[in-house]
């Protein structure tokens, strides 16, 4: 029996991609909005992490 046979005995398996796509949109909107709403100095901090040099930590 195919994969699409076990799918279409579940009741309302319709709702399924719907609520799906739902949840990515929200994300990515949520996403958005955040990265337009956020300090600039925050973006500036994060941007220069990796060339800060006063907070290296030494691995033995």
């Amino acid at each position: 029996m195919k994969f699409i046979n076990y799918l279409q005995s579940i009741a309302g398996v319709g709702i399924f991609p719907m609520i799906s796509l739902i949840m990515f949109f929200v994300f990515f909107v949520v996403l958005a909005v955040w990265a337009l709403k956020v300090n600039k100095n925050y973006i500036s901090d994060m941007k220069n992490i990796p060339l800060d040099n006063h907070n290296e930590t030494t691995q033995l």
